[in-house]
C-alpha cells in the first residue's frame, strides 16, 4: 500500500478556517489543524479506505469526509497509471467539489481545530446542524451521517477510541425514513450469511492450492460468524484451539489485551480443522503445536506461512460476498468483516439468546463495566455460538 503519509492531504484540508467555518485553528504552519500526529491520522483513513474493493465507494467516502478524490485511488497501492473501473467498464470520475463542500466533517473539523479521534457526540451533533444550517436535507445530513459513523466504526474497531461519537438517535435529529441507510454496516440475514459459508467453498482460484484456498476462506467466514473482530482474527494462531473441560474452545486476545474464551460450534470447529490439516499436508505445519515453547503458527496463514493481514481478509470476505449470488447480491459491496459480528449479535438476541451470553461472546467493552466474568463460569451453555452457528449452516427450512 502506498506510503499515506506521502499522499497529498492538504489539497482538501483548509490551512486556515474558511469564511463559512468559524472558529479557532492551530496557525498557518499546521500540516492539519488540530492534529498534532498527521501522519498517525492519514494512515488510519487510508486503512479504512483501502477496506473498500470498489473505487467508486472509496471515493464517495472520501469526498464526503472531504478528502481529494487521489486518496481512494492512492491507498490500495495500485499502480494508477492503470485506471480503476467499475462495474460498468467506465473509470469513475473524482465527484464533483459542491457548496456544501466546506462542512465535509474533515475540513469542518480542521476549521475548528479539531482532531476527529478527539471528537464527541457533541462535536458531531454540532457538525450536523451546521449542514442543516447551510441547507442540506435530510437525505444528504443522513448519508454523510453514516459515512462518518463508518469511520468511527472502524476506529472504535480498531481500539483506537472508546466509543463511536456519531452512533447518535437518529428520530431525535430528524433522519429516520428518509431513505435506505448506505452505511456499511448493514443488517444481515441467516440466509445470507449462511451464502458467504457456501460461496466461501467455491471460491474460485486457478493455483493448485485452490482447495486449500478455499478451505482458508470458510475458516475466515466461520471465524467471523463468532462475533469476532477482524484485529483478534488475525491475532489468533493455531495454537488457541484448545480443548478445556471437555470442550474445544478459542482463546482470544481482544481490546486492551484482555483474554476470553469464544465457544465455537461444531461446524466452526470442522471448518477449522480442515483447513489446518489440509495446510499441515501440503507445508507440513503441526496441528498441534507440540510444545508450549514451539515458534507460533498464525490461525490463518498465507502461503509462505505468514500472518494473514486485515487489508487481505477485507479484501478476501469482499471477493467471498461478490460470489454469493443472489442472496448477496444488492449489498455484497457492503459487506465487511464488522458486518459479521453485527450479525452475529442481531441473530443471538433474535432467537432469544440472553444478553449477557451475547456480550460475552463478542468482549463487549461495556461488560467491564457491568460485571465481572469469572472465566470458570463460561460454559457452553453460557455462549450463543451454538445458537447462531446452527441458524446460519443448519438446513433450509
Amino acid at each position: 500500500m502506498a506510503d499515506p503519509a506521502a499522499l497529498t492531504l492538504l489539497s482538501a484540508l483548509p490551512r486556515r478556517p474558511e469564511p463559512e467555518v468559524p472558529g479557532p485553528h492551530t496557525g498557518p504552519d499546521s500540516d492539519w489543524p488540530g492534529v498534532d500526529d498527521p501522519g498517525a491520522l492519514r494512515t488510519l483513513v487510508a486503512r479504512w479506505l483501502a477496506g473498500y474493493g470498489a473505487a467508486q465507494t472509496r471515493r464517495t467516502y472520501a469526498y464526503a469526509l472531504g478528502l481529494p478524490p487521489e486518496w481512494a485511488d492512492a491507498v490500495t497501492g495500485a499502480d494508477r497509471s492503470v485506471p480503476e473501473r467499475d462495474g460498468g467498464g467506465r473509470t469513475p470520475p473524482p465527484a464533483r467539489r459542491g457548496r456544501l463542500h466546506h462542512l465535509a466533517y474533515f475540513r469542518w473539523c480542521a476549521g475548528h481545530a479539531l482532531d476527529p479521534r478527539a471528537a464527541t457526540a457533541a462535536h458531531v451533533t454540532t457538525w450536523l446542524h451546521a449542514l442543516d444550517a447551510a441547507g442540506a436535507g435530510k437525505r444528504t445530513r443522513a448519508r454523510m451521517l453514516s459515512t462518518v459513523s463508518a469511520f468511527y466504526g472502524f476506529l472504535a474497531e480498531d481500539g483506537v477510541i472508546d466509543a463511536n461519537p456519531a452512533a447518535l438517535h437518529r428520530g431525535r435529529l430528524g433522519l429516520t425514513g428518509t431513505s435506505r441507510d448506505p452505511s456499511p454496516t448493514i443488517r444481515l440475514t441467516a440466509p445470507q450469511v449462511r451464502a458467504l459459508w457456501t460461496s466461501a467453498a467455491q471460491l474460485p482460484n486457478r493455483t493448485r492450492h485452490r482447495e486449500l484456498y478455499a478451505q482458508r476462506a470458510v475458516a475466515y467466514v466461520a471465524l467471523l460468524t463468532l462475533g469476532l473482530r477482524i484485529s483478534e482474527i488475525t491475532g489468533l494462531d493455531r495454537a488457541d484451539l484448545v480443548v478445556t473441560g471437555g470442550e474445544r474452545v478459542l482463546r482470544v486476545r481482544g481490546k486492551g489485551g484482555t483474554e476470553r474464551e469464544v465457544f465455537p460450534g461444531a461446524a466452526t470447529v470442522d471448518a477449522l480443522t480442515a483447513y489446518l490439516l489440509l495446510r499441515d499436508r501440503e507445508y507440513g505445519d503441526t496441528l498441534p503445536a507440540r510444545t508450549a515453547g514451539a515458534r507460533r503458527s498464525p490461525m490463518l496463514a498465507t502461503r509462505d506461512g505468514g500472518r494473514c493481514s486485515r487489508h487481505d481478509l477485507y479484501l478476501l470476505l469482499r471477493r467471498i460476498a461478490r460470489n454469493a449470488g443472489p442472496e448477496l447480491a444488492d449489498v455484497a459491496e457492503r459487506v465487511h468483516p464488522h458486518t459479521l459480528r453485527h450479525a452475529y449479535v442481531t441473530l443471538a438476541l433474535e432467537a432469544g439468546a440472553p444478553i449477557q451470553h451475547v456480550q460475552a461472546d463478542v468482549g463487549h467493552a461495556s461488560i467491564a463495566t457491568t460485571r465481572h466474568y469469572d472465566r470458570s463460569l463460561r460454559t457452553r451453555s453460557g455462549s450463543a455460538a451454538d445458537l447462531v452457528t446452527g441458524l446460519v449452516t443448519g438446513p433450509t427450512g
